[in-house]
């Protein structure tokens, strides 16, 4: 069923969502109930999680920095029982992103387990046209698949921060200060001066700046499963093809020859409804 809202109310609308307004900070500012502006996010997050399926295919990216971006569906997980819906409580966002082009060519949501990993290095390899240089955390879930998806198209090392040791205090907020790196190499020759995390991390604070739902102690989190994966697709849809970035002063999609031109919010809305409406 198509959208009622008229198309300026439709990019009224997600323009907000993704510079980090919740869902009812933009029913007040643009005067369309909750209700609908949540089955548009579903409708338009759906679409671009097509179109980034679609397009992100044979990417020319040499170096890739993974890791994970947490949040919660309904209620923590301390707060799930046995009888909850399996999708409740923690909430993994896999991310991938080209340190050279800034392009995330892959995200999954999920639990934070094996078989999820699993899944998303596969698919991230399926998307590559070339070896690539791989950088992660310490998580020692990315090494079989990475072994396996990769073969000897990967160089990869792991790097694990050091901090310094401070008790934990009521009212702290900040993380401890990091006072060193360690580098392992696991597979391949990866180049030390190349193996960080630096730019997945700066992503995932993009993310909590620009998606409402990863803001910590807020109520803005998602409740459905459904809407909060709609709400990441449209923020990395959004990021890739229609986000000027400001170290490479176009988006990810251009410097990655996903796109020849910059998207506006329109071109992304329709896009990603005729995909919904297609399928």
């Amino acid at each position: 069923m198509a959208n009622a809202l008229p198309r300026s109310k439709q990019i009224a609308v997600l323009s907000c969502l993704v510079e980090g307004t919740s869902v009812r900070s933009a029913e007040r500012l643009t005067g369309v109930h909750r209700d609908t502006i949540l089955r548009l996010m579903v409708r338009v997050g759906n679409g671009c999680s097509a179109l980034l399926d679609e397009t992100m295919r044979e990417l020319p990216c040499t170096r890739l920095e993974l890791d994970e971006l947490w949040a919660f569906i309904q209620k923590k997980q301390r707060r799930v029982t046995a009888f909850d819906d399996p999708s409740l409580g923690d909430c993994w966002t896999y991310v991938a992103i080209d340190s050279d082009t800034k392009l995330v060519p892959m995200f999954m949501v999920g639990k934070r387990d094996q078989s999820t990993t699993d899944a998303f290095v596969a698919d991230l390899a399926s998307r590559l046209a070339n070896k690539v240089q791989i950088s992660t955390d310490g998580l020692r879930l990315y090494v079989a698949p990475i072994v396996e998806s990769f073969g000897d198209q990967v160089d990869y090392a792991q790097i694990v921060k050091e901090f310094e040791a401070e008790p934990i205090g009521p009212g702290r907020y900040s993380p401890p200060r990091v006072t060193g790196t360690s580098k392992t190499p696991i597979v391949g020759e990866p180049v030390s001066e190349l193996v960080s995390t630096s730019m997945v991390e700066c992503q995932n604070r993009t993310v909590r700046m620009e998606n409402r739902r990863f803001t910590r102690l807020t109520n803005a989190h998602s409740k459905k499963f459904e809407n909060h994966v709609a709400s990441i697709a449209l923020h990395f849809a959004h990021y890739n093809f229609v986000r000027r970035h400001s170290t490479i002063r176009c988006t990810p999609a251009m410097a990655a020859g996903v796109s020849p031109t910059m998207w506006s919010m329109g071109e992304l809305v329709d896009a990603a409804l005729s995909l919904t409406e297609a399928s």
